[in-house]
């Protein structure tokens, strides 16, 4: 395809060019002259040279010029400047000297810079696996698992980490075996489904896009077995101390203890390995159970606990007691008689019931009516004096044996009788010396002044003692009231009052209360003032 044309830049003066054209030689184009312009060629001979402002016709560009770049807009240079170029490629144009031409538009489009291009992005770097990860350590096992921990390696990289891959192998071998199918997320993981009693050893494997990183490889190889835990007795609180039960009563008693792997576990008793026909053990993995179905003194004992788990042990006991009513006490006998009492004495009984006894219990019975009763219960002593006894009666004793369980099923009876024999018996009262309590009379509480109003009864107190009873007075300004009416008089038990019924005017003064024995007399005295009552005005007017 014809190349653009190439933009020419206008001329200053057609005169000044077609002058030039003629008179001068051709002169090589300045190398300085701006890339985008390219050389003009004369008009030929009978045409017309191109107006000022007009663009002339360009002849096809050189083969060396680059097809590809198209013409920037051209520039317009300064008049004077623009003159001197037009002349000078106008001259070999008219001479006929196109190579000339060719070569200077040749120059002209390498002076011309290249526009700048794109740049070309970099290479991506390689992938590259990450590090190995650390801190690999065992979290717990048992007989068919065993659950491992690590953490996340250092160095990670741009590519990421997809996962963990956990490998095991048999100890002496290194035929290792992945045991999860995909990348494992997370940094746990428990190895299920293990065959009890294999060494095994264990590593862990980051893997990314990468690749798969360098292991993380436990120290040692594991062996698959419950991690041993010191095996401990739980002795419940009500088996620390002694455990009592009654003859023929059940006996189920739980003892929980901890330990792994299950503890192996044992018991004795008093030191002996236990009858399994009378005690039945049955043991769980977290407790041991003792069963007795109907228990028998026998039974009593220390019963001792071991639990075992490789070389750790620990053991616990308690004491089992059965108990029963106790025997009756092994003798009883009256040791004196006298009076209404008799002494009796008697020794404990051999068979306790296989506790301590806790107290007697005494009866009597009148050999008369042959009817027993209790005299003392719950007695500590041996010996006792029971005392009451109706003279002329003949009584028999016997004796109860007691302990936790409850009194015994039979008694001891004393071989002899108690006669209370009736004797002469004169009674003499114990002879008292009468204390002399004679006093003379003494006021414990005087008369206090009062005030009253006319028409409104009022009482005057006080209160004397004396021994023998004093006679009391009631006096008026000195005078003995008597048996005045107006008056009441009353003395009882040292407590005197005088009461004076709707006093008027004239019974106001000094009263007085004087008492009076053998041994003394005295008196006291008060002041009574009687008041008229308060009139309201208008009952005045």
């Amino acid at each position: 395809m014809p190349s653009k044309p190439a933009p020419i830049k206008k001329a200053a003066n057609k005169e000044p060019a077609k002058k030039e054209e003629k008179a001068a030689e051709p002169e090589p184009a300045p190398e300085a002259a701006p890339a985008e312009a390219a050389p003009a060629e004369a008009p030929a001979e009978g045409e017309a040279a191109p107006a000022e402002g007009e663009a002339a016709p360009a002849e096809a560009a050189p083969a060396e010029a680059p097809a590809a770049e198209e013409p920037k807009p051209p520039t317009p240079p300064p008049a004077d400047a623009a003159a001197a170029p037009a002349t000078e490629e106008a001259a070999p144009a008219a001479d006929g000297e196109a190579p000339a031409a060719d070569a200077e538009a040749a120059e002209a489009a390498e002076a011309a810079p290249e526009e700048p291009k794109a740049p070309t992005p970099p290479p991506p770097p390689p992938k590259e696996p990450t590090s190995a990860p650390v801190d690999l350590f065992i979290e717990d096992k048992n007989d068919t698992s065993v659950t491992i921990i690590w953490s996340q390696p250092e160095t990670i990289g741009h590519t990421g980490l997809d996962g963990y891959t956990i490998e095991i192998a048999k100890d002496g071998t290194e035929d290792w075996k992945a045991v999860n199918e995909e990348p494992q997320k997370s940094c746990r993981y428990v190895i299920k489904n293990l065959t009890t009693g294999d060494r095994l050893k264990i590593r862990v494997v980051a893997v990314n896009a990468g690749g798969r990183s360098g292991p993380c490889a436990l120290p040692e190889a594991v062996l698959v077995k419950e991690v041993a835990d010191r095996p401990k007795v739980r002795m419940p609180r009500f088996l620390r101390q002694r455990y009592v039960a009654n003859v023929g009563a059940k006996i189920n008693l739980t003892i929980p203890f901890t330990g792994k792997p299950k503890p192996v576990v044992s018991w004795t008793k008093d030191g002996q390995p236990l009858d399994t026909k009378r005690v039945n053990i049955r043991s769980t993995d977290r407790d041991s159970i003792v069963f007795i179905r109907a228990a028998e003194r026998d039974d009593s004992g220390v019963f001792e606990m071991c639990v075992k788990v490789d070389d750790f042990e620990d053991k616990a006991q308690f004491i089992l007691q059965i108990v029963e009513l106790p025997g009756a006490p092994a003798s009883l006998k009256i040791v004196d008689t006298w009076g209404f009492n008799v002494a009796l004495e008697w020794t404990p009984p051999k068979d306790n019931g296989n506790t301590e006894i806790t107290g007697y219990s005494i009866q009597k019975a009148d050999k008369k009516t042959g009817d027993w009763f209790t005299v003392l219960e719950h007695y500590h002593r041996l010996n006792a004096t029971i005392s009451d006894l109706i003279m002329g009666n003949t009584y028999n004793f016997r004796a109860f044996s007691e302990n936790k369980c409850g009194i015994s099923e039979s008694a001891i009876v004393a071989k002899q009788e108690a006669k209370i024999l009736k004797t002469g018996i004169d009674y003499k009262p114990p002879e008292y010396k009468e204390r002399d309590s004679s006093e003379a009379p003494k006021f414990t509480t005087s008369l206090n002044d009062r005030a009253t109003t006319v028409g409104y009864s009022t009482k005057l107190l006080c209160s004397v003692r004396g021994s023998p009873k004093p006679k009391v007075q009631w006096m008026k300004n000195q005078m003995i009231i008597g048996d005045d009416p107006k008056y009441r008089q009353i003395c009882v038990q040292g407590i005197c009052s005088l009461e004076i019924r709707k006093p008027g005017n004239f019974d106001g003064g000094v009263y007085s209360c004087k008492a009076k024995n053998d041994h003394g007399e005295a008196t006291v005295s008060c002041k009574l003032e009687v008041k008229q009552p308060a009139v309201a005005d208008a009952d005045k007017k």
